[in-house]
């Protein structure tokens, strides 16, 4: 066993942590601001410029994810209950925009989806998921939160628990960003 003696010990750890420290400076801090621009399947466009001054809820899913149905029906439910709060909600479609993937959809099925749905929030359309990918979610259905200022607010939430409501799984993180208590 090697012993070392006590300055050779420190001088081991400085050494670490300068390498620790430099290492550090190479792989900078993820940016938390989510910058966008996504289509709606009506022809317009929003944009997280547009948005900032709000809280914004991203709910991420695919038209042919059986969750998406249950998924887009909590995300009515949550829009309705802070919609009013300075909240926007937006449902964030995955699906393909190249008639030759397999996930193919159009903008007028994308908009059946919802009506069928219940939907009447925005679909915007993220069909390669480059900003899916920024949010640092891994898995569909996930919801993300933008504060006003248009950072992620905390983790992205994936999956979808069918025994909780989304309003009752999202409240306690979006009401201290509208300042209640």
């Amino acid at each position: 066993m090697l012993k070392l003696r006590p300055q050779s010990a420190t001088a081991v750890a400085l050494a670490f942590l300068f390498a620790l420290s430099q290492a550090a400076q190479a792989f900078p801090k993820r940016a938390t601001q989510l910058d966008f621009r996504l289509k709606t399947t009506d022809g317009g466009e929003i944009s997280s410029e547009m948005l900032r001054g709000d809280v914004v809820v991203l709910a991420f899913g695919a038209s042919w994810l059986p969750l998406s149905k249950a998924q887009v029906q909590g995300v009515q439910e949550l829009a309705d209950e802070f919609g009013e709060r300075e909240v926007r909600v937006y449902w964030v479609s995955t699906d393909s925009d190249s008639p030759k993937s397999k996930n193919y959809a159009t903008d007028e099925q994308l908009r059946a989806f919802a009506r069928k749905n219940g939907l009447k929030v925005a679909v915007l359309r993220d069909p390669d998921g480059a900003v899916f990918k920024l949010t640092g979610a891994d898995q569909l259905p996930s919801v993300v939160i933008l504060d006003r200022a248009g950072e992620i607010s905390g983790s992205p939430i994936g999956g979808l628990d069918p025994s909780r409501k989304l309003v009752d799984v999202l409240s306690p993180r979006l009401r201290p960003l509208l300042g209640d208590k």
